[in-house]
């Protein structure tokens, strides 16, 4: 496929995604032959691409699972494919489209009417040295390390991130303070699917759905000594049904400079309605149903440590604590804690070549899921898992 071509064919998809494409009939083509593209319309006939890369993102491991310390499964698994194209065009506009073949996909999406699968489909407009203007499905601007970073290379998310529905259609503004230092504005969904997608035991009685089930966030990125240092702090705010509000509060603080890299997130939420289900998973009784808890609130932290002791080999040690509970009561659901999670990870990290994105990894994971007493009342039942893993991770460039 041309370049030209490929620019064209992602412009129309964001166009769609958006709304602002026009129906036509099956039979007639979108484009005639003899209509100048909205790439030669912006360059003066001209097709200009600054530049245009594609690449195929794969990782695959051997895994060894034990819950309780008895031995469970051993198989092997396909963790992650995903396709990415991302280039420039013109001086000011780049795209990004990213589609992950791991994820359940529903071309019926009734919210931003794109399937599930595609996580990326945003154009950036460069609007003057300073202001960026993004439009499309994009990523959350949440805050945190682990949130940020490609997740071709976590091994095992937090229970908090993983819940996460963090690419979302939106807009978001961004206003560059100055070379270090970036403002961003954005508004998204809150979901990407129906309500029973987002709530799967359904809505409490007497709880209404939300007509604006949009999220709002302000997030500030600073780099600092030598730009080793590197902070992100956001603040968001939405409405997941009427009068039933969810709130995060969302930080990455960064220490990149080699050999060491370091970091340390706090993610914090505070829920009218149970978005994440890891609380509202303990009232599932034998024939699956359940109850959407009212009024929880989450809190994370994440603390890990790499030290690149060659340029073929990279050690890291990660540490996460959760906690979940309800923080008003409400009928069948007393005020307090219900949820810890203690998890440690290990990781050896081999690069056969220099320069390459080709790795080989032994990981060991240690998970502990503490119910407290109040929750053990409601069917929660405590235990630990344990993972090895063996495992391939590659990024191949297409072009």
């Amino acid at each position: 496929m041309k370049t030209g071509g490929l620019l064209k064919g992602i412009l129309m998809s964001v166009l769609l995604v958006g709304g602002t494409a026009s129906v036509c009939a099956q039979n007639e083509a979108l484009v005639s032959s003899e209509e100048k593209t909205l790439l030669e319309k912006l360059s003066g006939n001209k097709r200009k691409i600054d530049w245009a890369n594609m690449n195929i993102q794969f990782a695959s491991s051997l895994k060894a699972s034990f819950i309780n310390r008895e031995f469970d499964e051993a198989a092997f698994r396909v963790d992650r494919i995903r396709l990415e194209i991302l280039g420039a065009f013109h001086n000011k506009f780049s795209y990004h489209f990213r589609q992950s073949f791991n994820q359940y996909t529903n071309p019926n999406i009734p919210l931003d009417n794109l399937s599930g699968s595609v996580e990326l489909a945003v154009v950036n407009w460069n609007v003057s040295d300073r202001v960026t203007l993004s439009a499309g499905k994009q990523a959350v601007q949440l805050s945190g390390y682990e949130y940020w970073v490609s997740a071709i290379k976590v091994r095992q998310f937090s229970d908090f991130n993983n819940a996460i529905p963090c690419y979302q259609a939106g807009l978001n503004v961004s206003y560059a303070l100055n070379p270090d230092q970036t403002m961003n504005f954005q508004v998204t969904n809150l979901r990407n699917g129906a309500l029973e997608d987002q709530f799967m035991y359904g809505l409490p009685q007497g709880v209404e759905r939300s007509k604006v089930p949009v999220l709002a966030t302000a997030n500030w990125d600073g780099f600092f000594v030598d730009r080793a240092l590197q902070l992100r702090y956001s603040l968001s705010y939405g409405q997941l049904a009427k009068k039933k509000n969810i709130f995060y509060f969302t930080c990455g603080n960064v220490w990149d400079k080699k050999p060491f890299l370091g970091y340390i997130d706090l993610m914090f939420s505070r829920e009218g309605l149970d978005s994440k289900g890891l609380l509202s998973g303990i009232t599932v009784d034998e024939e699956g149903n359940g109850t959407t808890i009212q009024n929880v609130n989450y809190f994370t932290t994440i603390g890990n440590l790499d030290y690149r002791v060659n340029p073929h080999l990279n050690l890291y040690i990660k540490g996460v604590y959760e906690q979940g509970g309800v923080y008003k009561e409400t009928p069948g659901f007393e005020e307090g804690t219900y949820r810890r999670v203690w998890n440690t990870q290990l990781c050896a990290e081999y690069y056969p070549m220099e320069n390459s994105e080709l790795l080989l990894y032994l990981h060991f994971l240690y998970k502990n899921i503490h119910f407290t007493e109040r929750a053990r009342l409601l069917g929660g039942e405590n235990r630990n898992e344990q993972r090895i893993s063996l495992g391939l991770v590659y990024t191949l460039p297409v072009f």
